[in-house]
């Protein structure tokens, strides 16, 4: 499918399908849902040898074209994250349903009742790199949230993102639900991506997930709203106050727990009164990971490390490289940290509840958090479940985007015949 007509054609299919099962999803009962992703889930399992047997397809030809190493690690499929699929459908599954939810019930001076009822956004299109569980934790969210979605992956996860697709449409039949409810798109032709953008009339919201330079090109292009994050610069700050042992296992764990995530910690800024007990501890911990480390002058005055320059606050690794900054206190490491970070996750690690207050008040991210690594930045981790997302938007959804997320909210106003002007 190469030509542009159509494509436009195949995705216009696509986008009316899915409004018309929206309409449906918007309706259906929380038991029904939940039956369905049941299903999936048995039927992963069920399918779980030629899930693995299409990703090793695509991994071979991934590797042909030498992706990267960080892209392959999202790319690869095991047992273990089979098993998270399965969970995270089943843990989607045990979550309370948001939909028709009513809040806010407040009476008013005129005697009409004003509330607000959660309502699912509708048509969600994710596009995203690599990562085929994604194929089927968005799915997930947007099914129990009950929006129907267009999924939208890289064409180096092609076949793992059919079967798994499959496996998806298949526990919606066993159920009830129409097939149309999660739509796949089959074709790797680029063009798609831009026409899924422009289909306003049939989409309500876009989320990417992947790389800087697909979000940027997502959020200049498209014409429908977009939730996204564009890069996981996150910081991890050992104050004057830290517990050290503590401190060093952290700032290990926060680098090195997975390289390829967003939330993994690309800049550790250390106090300088404890530079000089951590810095040594972490050489070594790091050196026996791989860990390239990039330090300001101050820094190689302690510990022999290549010299960090302004290029290295603002980069996004996703490896095993990271930047060490030696810092005079709490205020700088907070100004630093809003000046090259992302708005994403940053993490303070002390034992000075004041500290924590302040970190948490000025530090201007979806996440902040206190005496964990940032790794733990996770919508399955937050109680979400899985997360179709991240967000560092100050729109309804941010940080990790789960249930809530994917529904708005309108006004439910009752009365009895109350007249306005009499």
């Amino acid at each position: 499918m190469s030509d542009s007509k159509d494509i436009n054609i195949y995705m216009d299919s696509l986008g009316s399908l899915a409004k018309d099962a929206s309409r449906i999803l918007a309706q259906t009962s929380e038991e029904q849902k939940n039956e369905a992703l049941l299903n999936i889930a048995k039927t992963i399992d069920l399918k779980r040898q030629d899930i693995l047997n299409e990703n090793i397809k695509d991994l071979a030809e991934a590797k042909k074209k030498q992706i990267g190493d960080a892209l392959i690690d999202r790319l690869e499929l095991t047992e273990e994250r089979i098993d998270s699929m399965i969970s995270g459908l089943k843990v989607v599954s045990d979550l309370p349903d948001p939909v028709g939810e009513i809040t806010d019930l407040e009476p008013t001076p005129s005697g009409i009742d004003v509330s607000k009822m959660r309502v699912p956004l509708g048509v969600v299109g994710i596009i995203y790199e690599s990562r085929p569980n994604v194929t089927a934790d968005a799915a997930a969210l947007c099914l129990k949230s009950g929006n129907s979605c267009i999924l939208r992956g890289g064409s180096e996860a092609i076949l793992s993102n059919k079967i798994i697709w499959e496996c998806l449409q298949n526990g919606l039949v066993e159920s009830g639900l129409p097939k149309e409810s999660i739509q796949l798109v089959e074709t790797t032709d680029r063009e798609a991506v831009r026409t899924l953008l422009h289909m306003d009339k049939w989409v309500d919201v876009i989320i990417p997930r992947g790389g800087k330079g697909l979000v940027k090109l997502i959020s200049e292009e498209s014409r429908v709203p977009v939730i996204k994050h564009l890069d996981g610069i996150c910081h991890v700050y050992l104050d004057q106050d830290c517990e050290l042992d503590k401190a060093i296992d952290i700032a290990f764990n926060a680098k090195t727990y997975r390289y390829g995530i967003c939330g993994a910690m690309e800049t550790l800024l250390v106090h300088k009164d404890v530079a000089s007990n951590v810095l040594p501890k972490l050489l070594e911990r790091y050196s026996s990971e791989g860990v390239e480390l990039r330090g300001c002058k101050a820094t190689n005055e302690i510990i022999e490390v290549k010299d960090a320059n302004e290029e290295d606050w603002q980069t996004e690794y996703l490896a095993p490289i990271l930047s060490l900054k030696i810092v005079e206190g709490l205020e700088e490491a907070i100004e630093h940290i809003n000046k090259y970070g992302s708005n994403h996750t940053d993490s303070i690690v002390t034992e000075n509840s004041e500290k924590v207050k302040i970190f948490f008040d000025q530090v201007d991210s979806s996440s902040v958090m206190h005496n964990l690594p940032t790794c733990w930045a996770d919508g399955f981790e937050y109680g979400l479940g899985a997360e179709v997302g991240i967000s560092t938007d100050k729109i309804h959804a941010r940080g990790p985007v789960g249930l809530e997320g994917l529904t708005s909210q309108k006004f439910i106003v009752k009365g009895n015949s109350q007249l306005r002007g009499s």
